[in-house]
Order: structure tokens, then C-alpha cells, then sequence
């Protein structure tokens, strides 16, 4: 009987058992089907569904990618088979599909329109990402398979992605003991915690910071465009009859240089500085002081000094000392140049008498005095050649066509997640559709500062996907159907991140781990860069820059006054770069937490140290809110932008010494640097194509900061 009754209970436990499993198979059945974030997008190149989705569809959705790549992962850990490149790497690099999909359209929606149910959501999983990324990255059968492939026997991209890989497990600590990762675990939890923290209270601080007027009259300077947006902008925040001025994410406003009024430029630059440091919901001290602590301790778990050490590791410049080397060279004439020209501004005011000493709210606006007086150029003079959507058409797309044979087609058919979105269709030099393309122009409450691009779908000849890539920017919204002009600054960056969409467009790669932007921090930025210079080319700018009242082209009068101009205030804009950058690698390379002080202590005795505190000129981002450092992936890496400038004005040099930007010199950079992505070694693909390595004269010629 006993025999018996055994039998009949472990049947009941496996009719439970099975019950449970088809029930559990049942119920995942039935989310994969009716959740469009698990679901293979059937429009084209797999364009998100966005009609379909909804908020309450991520949780579900991140719930089902996280069991379904947790059984994938432990299928190729306990594989018995003999390791090899299919059952091991390439098994790693196709799993977590559906995971990757929903977590894809859920970060750039958290960026770009985001909402309190998905900042909550945020807030929950990204943790829960962390934890799973160190199951992954951590997992020792895992690294032991990959330690077991003999990867010299590999070649070309089966090569460079399982090294990726193998690397990628060794940074993250693979081969610490149990205890050790058990701690590395928490950090990373915590970390992934905090940054999510960290943005949500900058997103607080952004908002909270803007500046409301009651008198019109405060804004004297500003256009009649300009004051409709700033009165539309207070009344939807509920202050009818009032002008609210909101934040960009930067220090300095663009407001700053038109207003005439003093006291009105102080306010609204103090309220930029001040943002998050204010002791209320949207103060970040306390987020970055924990973070800057784990990151170290983070480092030392690795057997590294410092983060930045642990962090450069699989960049271009793979240590601290290169790169703060880089940044040195660079800020003693940056400085130089930077003090004289606020003795040109100081001089200005004392010529009008004006009676005060220079501040950092005065520098664009007497600036823009000084450079009108050198060059007889005034930013309102040319503003009007330069609206937005005509500066897209006629110049970024006529650029690409001119230079690498592209064209653009844009879709009606094709869901967005906001109305301001469009959709462009990419079509190659051959005639052969290539990729679909989202951008988004205007800032938003709920929208991350700054511009960026991302991929919404990854090029991959392996997985047959095609690029679908957006880019978002900042740029303030025109009231009442007016044109919506902005400044060639702003041209130049809608130029930039042109660029970065360049790269994801004619990405060749068979995996999408080494796809087109998937490169190093210090690598990514210098095909964006380069892009800049398509501004100027004298063809493609004739083209685009039309007065948006009159038709007519931009005079050559006034195009031969932007070019003597483009050093101008060099000093200033790359002075501010490099306290940025500077302020960053500081804050990351402490080798002792007792190191560590109150933010702005900290702050300032760093930019001291390195001779970048300069009073009239305010480091690009403060503390406080440098998002790039604490919210997005430029810890120990926002020298990245130097480097890649660097990199680009050599390659720039090169173009022009060999006729300019031409079709066949752009279709030999396509070649060499736009459709390699990560797969192939990267300073040997930049030799490749200038014949020599990189140099820093070219940087400080180009800047216009050589001594003379």
C-alpha cells in the first residue's frame, strides 16, 4: 500500500506539475499573442506599432522577455555540448529577442515622451534589467564556455564578436569570486536604481526651473515669435496673462543672447545653474555623491583604481592618462583664447558704459555684439534663412544625396508615438529602399534635454533586419503656425546627429552587437562630426538656406561672413567643453572615497586644479544636471566628444587636401569608417583611410587656438 500510495501521489505531483506548466504555457501563450511588444512588427522593417502599444503593455511584456531569455541563458550555460561559436556565441547574440524589442521602444519613449505610469515602471525595472544583465555577465558556466572556444580559430566578425563577448564578461566581473559578485550584484542594482532616480528628478528640476514673467517688457529683445511661444508655454502651464521661459538641458539658454534687459539674463541663468541643487524633489546631490561612491567601489571590486580606469578599458584611448592628456593639450590655449576674448566683451561694456563686470549671463549677448562689430554678423541677420524643415529638406537630405547618393521619401502611413513626429522612407544610390526614419524636432515637458539618435531596429544581415533609426531634438515649438527659425548653431546640430544616423543607415554588419553605432564612446561622435562641415559646404548651404519670407537664397555677402566667423568665440565654446569633460574624468578618478566632497566643493576645487575655472565661463554642464554623466552612458567617457572632434578634424583636413567633401571622398569614408561599425579594428580602420594616426595639430588649427 505504502508503495502504492507513492506512486499515486507522484503521479498527482506530476499531473500538477503538468497542469501548472501547460497553464503557465497557456498564459504566456496568451501574452506573446495579444501584446504588439511581442510581436514580430509586421510594417515594414519591423517599424514599431505604435497605434498598438500602450502603457500597460510593457510590464507584461518585459515580465514574458524576462522568463523566455532566463530559459535561453540557462539552455546555452548547461549545453553539454563541446562549446562552439553557433551553440555558445552566436546563441548568446540571438537570444532575448523579444526582451530587446519592448525594452528598445520602452527607452526611447522614456527619453523622448515620457509619462508618470512609465516613469513608475522605469523606476521598477531598472533594477530588475541590472539584475538580469549580471545573471548574464556573471553567470560562471556561461564564461567558462566562452573561455573554453579557441576564438584565433574564428575570423572576421565571428571573430570580433565572440572577443566582444568574452571581453564584456571580464568587465563585468565573470571571474570574481562568489562573494565578490554577490557585492558587484548589489552595486549594479543600486547604480541602475539611482540613475533612474537621477533622471526623473532632472526631468523635476527642468521643469520647476523655468522662469515666469509677468511683464512683456522683461523680454525686450526677443522676437514677436518668440513671445507668442513664451505666452503659450504659460498658459498651458496654467499662467494665462504670464511668459514662462523653460531650460535646455545646457548651462547657458539661447534666449540669453537676444535679451536686453540685464536683470532678466541673470535670472534665467541662474535658474539654469541653480536647477538642481535647490533642496526640494528635483535636487540630484545626494543621487550623484552615492553614485560617484559605487562607481568607485565598483572599480576597486575589479582589482582597478579608479572607474575611469575600469571604464576605458575597451575604448580608443583605453586609459584615463591619454585622454586627460588630450584634454590638457587642448584647454592651455582654449583658456588663452577664452580670456581674450572677454577682455574684447569687457571692453564693449566699458565702451558703453555700462558699469559692471563681465558675468556669465552677459557672454552671449555681448558676444554676439563683438562678433557683429569683427564680422559684420548679426545671428538675427541670418536667423531667417535658416527654417527648420527647409534646413532638413534642402540641407541635411540634399547633403546626403550630394554626398553619398541617398535619398528620402517621406511615409503618412506609418504610426508615431506623438503628432510632431515624422517618418521618412531612406533610399540607397542604387535606387533600393534601405531604412525608415523618425525624427522629432520640438521640446516637450516630457521629453529628455539635448538631441540624440537611436535605432528603433538594428541592422543585421544575419537576423535579415534592415535599420529603423530616429532622432530627437530640442528645439522650441513656433505658436500659431509661424515658421519656426532657429540659429546656426542649431543647423550644426541637426547637421551632427544627421551624422550619427548616417552611420546606423549604412551599417554592414551580420550581427547586431558590432552594427553601426555600436563602437566606442570615443569613436561614435566623429561621424557626427564630420557631418558638421556639410553645413558649410558652399553648395549644399546655397541650397538651404532661404530667407523664409522673401524665397530668396542667402547672399554670398553673408555666407562668406558666417565662414570668417566660425572660430569666433572658439575659446568660450571649447573652454566649457573641456571643464565639462575635465569636471567629469575628476569626479571619476578618485582612488580613495574619502576623496569625494559635497558636490559643488568638489566641483569647483576640480576645475581649479586644471586651470578651467574661469569665472565668465561656466563649465558646459554643472554638477548637478550633467545628464550625460549620471543619467546616460558618458561616465569617465564625456571626453569622448575631444577625442572624436580630434579624430574629425583630421579626417576633415584630409578631405580638403584631397578636393573637399566630395562623392568619391565620402563614399571612401562610407567605406572606411560609416559601414564597419564595430567589426573590424577601429584605429587601423582611421588609418586606413587619412594614412597616419591620429594628431592634435589639426584640432588646434581648425578651433583657430594655434598661438601665433
Amino acid at each position: 500500500m505504502q508503495v502504492f500510495s507513492k506512486i499515486i501521489v507522484a503521479s498527482s505531483l506530476f499531473l500538477v506539475a503538468s497542469f501548472q506548466t501547460e497553464t503557465l504555457y497557456a498564459q504566456n501563450k496568451s501574452v506573446k499573442m495579444t501584446n504588439p511588444l511581442l510581436q514580430k512588427s509586421a510594417l515594414q522593417y519591423q517599424a514599431p506599432t505604435f497605434n498598438l502599444i500602450k502603457d500597460e503593455h510593457f510590464k507584461p511584456a518585459f515580465e514574458y522577455g524576462l522568463k523566455i531569455h532566463d530559459q535561453e541563458i540557462e539552455k546555452i550555460a548547461n549545453n553539454p555540448a563541446k562549446p562552439t561559436f553557433q551553440n555558445t556565441v552566436l546563441a548568446l547574440e540571438t537570444s532575448g529577442v523579444d526582451l530587446n524589442r519592448a525594452k528598445g521602444i520602452f527607452e526611447n519613449l522614456t527619453g523622448s515622451n515620457t509619462n508618470p505610469t512609465l516613469q513608475a515602471i522605469e523606476a521598477e525595472y531598472a533594477p530588475v534589467f541590472s539584475a538580469h544583465d549580471d545573471k548574464i555577465y556573471l553567470n560562471s558556466k556561461l564564461y567558462k564556455r566562452f573561455k573554453a572556444l579557441d576564438i584565433n580559430s574564428l575570423k572576421g566578425e565571428n571573430k570580433k564578436l565572440a572577443e566582444y563577448y568574452l571581453q564584456k564578461f571580464e568587465l563585468a566581473g565573470a571571474n570574481l569570486s562568489a562573494a565578490d559578485k554577490e557585492k558587484m550584484k548589489n552595486i549594479n542594482g543600486e547604480l541602475a536604481t539611482l540613475g533612474t532616480l537621477f533622471g526623473n528628478k532632472l526631468l523635476t528640476a527642468r521643469k520647476n526651473g523655468a522662469v515666469v514673467f509677468d511683464n512683456v517688457n522683461d523680454l525686450a529683445g526677443l522676437s514677436a515669435d518668440e513671445i507668442a511661444a513664451a505666452k503659450a508655454k504659460a498658459t498651458e502651464a496654467g499662467q494665462d496673462g504670464k511668459y514662462l521661459i523653460g531650460l535646455l538641458n545646457t548651462t547657458q539658454q539661447p534666449l540669453l543672447q537676444s535679451l536686453t534687459n540685464r536683470a532678466t539674463r541673470e535670472k534665467i541663468y541662474k535658474a539654469s545653474w541653480n536647477r538642481a541643487e535647490k533642496s526640494d524633489d528635483g535636487d540630484t546631490r545626494e543621487v550623484i555623491e552615492r553614485m560617484a561612491r559605487l562607481r568607485l567601489q565598483k572599480a576597486n571590486l575589479m582589482g582597478k583604481k579608479s572607474f575611469a580606469e575600469w571604464k576605458l578599458q575597451d575604448q580608443m584611448a583605453q586609459s584615463p592618462a591619454p585622454a586627460m592628456d588630450l584634454l590638457a593639450k587642448i584647454a592651455g590655449p582654449a583658456v588663452v583664447k577664452a580670456k581674450v576674448e572677454a577682455k574684447e566683451i569687457q571692453d564693449l561694456i566699458d565702451s558703453q558704459n555700462g558699469g559692471f563686470k563681465l558675468e556669465p549671463w552677459d557672454w552671449n549677448f555681448y558676444s554676439e555684439q563683438v562678433r557683429k562689430a569683427k564680422y559684420d554678423l548679426d545671428e538675427s541677420q541670418i536667423k531667417p534663412y535658416f527654417e527648420i524643415a527647409t534646413v532638413l529638406e534642402k540641407g541635411v537630405f540634399f547633403a546626403a544625396q550630394q554626398m553619398y547618393g541617398i535619398t528620402f521619401k517621406e511615409r503618412h502611413d506609418l504610426p508615431v508615438y506623438h503628432p510632431d513626429v515624422k517618418v521618412y522612407e531612406v533610399y540607397d544610390n542604387d535606387g533600393k529602399s534601405i531604412a525608415i526614419y523618425y525624427l522629432d524636432f520640438y521640446t516637450r515637458d516630457n521629453k529628455n534635454g539635448g538631441a540624440w539618435m537611436n535605432n528603433f531596429v538594428n541592422q543585421s544581415h544575419y537576423l535579415k533586419q534592415k535599420p529603423v533609426i530616429v532622432n530627437v531634438y530640442n528645439f522650441s515649438k513656433p505658436a500659431g503656425g509661424n515658421p519656426s527659425l532657429i540659429s546656426f548653431d542649431d543647423v550644426t546640430t541637426l547637421f551632427h546627429e544627421f551624422g550619427h544616423t548616417l552611420h546606423g543607415l549604412f551599417a554592414n554588419q551580420q550581427y547586431v552587437t558590432l552594427s553601426g553605432t555600436s563602437v566606442p564612446r570615443d569613436y561614435v561622435e566623429f561621424p557626427s562630426q564630420i557631418n558638421e562641415h556639410a553645413a558649410l559646404d558652399p553648395l549644399v548651404l546655397k541650397n538651404y538656406a532661404i530667407h523664409y519670407q522673401t524665397k530668396q537664397a542667402i547672399p554670398q555677402e553673408l555666407i562668406d561672413k558666417i565662414k570668417k566667423a566660425d572660430t569666433f568665440n572658439k575659446g568660450y565654446v571649447v573652454t566649457e567643453l573641456l571643464a565639462a569633460a575635465t569636471l567629469d574624468m575628476a569626479w571619476h578618478s578618485v582612488e580613495k572615497e574619502s576623496d569625494f566632497k559635497p558636490t559643488l566643493v568638489f566641483e569647483k576645487e576640480a576645475l581649479q586644479k586644471y586651470g578651467l575655472l574661469v569665472n565668465e565661463v561656466p563649465t558646459r554642464y554643472h554638477t548637478p544636471y550633467f545628464a550625460h554623466i549620471w543619467g546616460g552612458g558618458y561616465s569617465a567617457g564625456y571626453y569622448a566628444y575631444t577625442w572624436s572632434k580630434t579624430l574629425d578634424y583630421n579626417a576633415f583636413d584630409w578631405m580638403q587636401a584631397n578636393g573637399g567633401m566630395t562623392r568619391a571622398n565620402c563614399e571612401r569614408f562610407r567605406k572606411y569608417i560609416l559601414s564597419v561599425g564595430n567589426s573590424v579594428d577601429l584605429n587601423k580602420a582611421f588609418k586606413d583611410f587619412i594614412g597616419h594616426d591620429m594628431q592634435i595639430e589639426p584640432y588646434l588649427r581648425n578651433a583657430g587656438l594655434l598661438v601665433k
